[in-house]
């Protein structure tokens, strides 16, 4: 792949990875940083750096890092003999994101819970999407951490 080519397909990711982050209830912007930290070699990039490569301003990336070092997505790294600082993805980071929607899961099931409160004795049949809600976040809130851990265990047998 040619060098401008490869340019072009590196700013389609960048804005593929904020768009899909955005469609999930978080920033674009914070999406965009997630999607440069991926591709970028070496692993680390400065807030002038980004700034650069997204066409973004400091004050918008020194929020959205600060939106993904609180989410435990991204960590701040200093380097020998320089005063900027930087940021990489953390190892743990794409765990986090599934842990994050556990969360979510945790959170859904139990307004769901509520809303059966709400309809205790009502009508079997007006009660029924809310049970298969109910029932659905509660699985997915028991079994992601299961996969979770199994690909844990997974991912320590490819590194060995």
């Amino acid at each position: 792949m040619e060098k401008k080519e490869r340019r072009f397909e590196e700013k389609h990711f960048i804005e593929d990875a904020g768009l899909l982050f955005e469609e999930s209830g978080h920033p674009r912007m914070a999406g965009r940083i997630l999607g440069s930290l991926l591709i970028s070699d070496p692993p680390y990039l400065s807030t002038t750096e980004l700034a650069e490569i997204l066409q973004a301003s400091k004050g918008s990336l020194s929020t959205m890092t600060r939106f993904l070092l609180q989410m435990g997505l991204i960590e701040r790294v200093g380097l020998p003999g320089r005063r900027l600082d930087y940021f990489q993805i953390k190892s743990s980071a794409l765990p986090q994101l599934v842990r994050h929607a556990i969360h979510e899961f945790s959170a859904l099931r139990q307004l769901t819970e509520r809303g059966l409160e709400l309809m205790e004795g009502q009508n079997s049949e007006l009660k029924k999407r809310l049970q298969e809600a109910h029932d659905l976040f509660g699985f997915l809130e028991r079994e992601y951490p299961l996969l979770i851990e199994r690909w844990e265990k997974e991912r320590k047998k490819t590194l060995k």
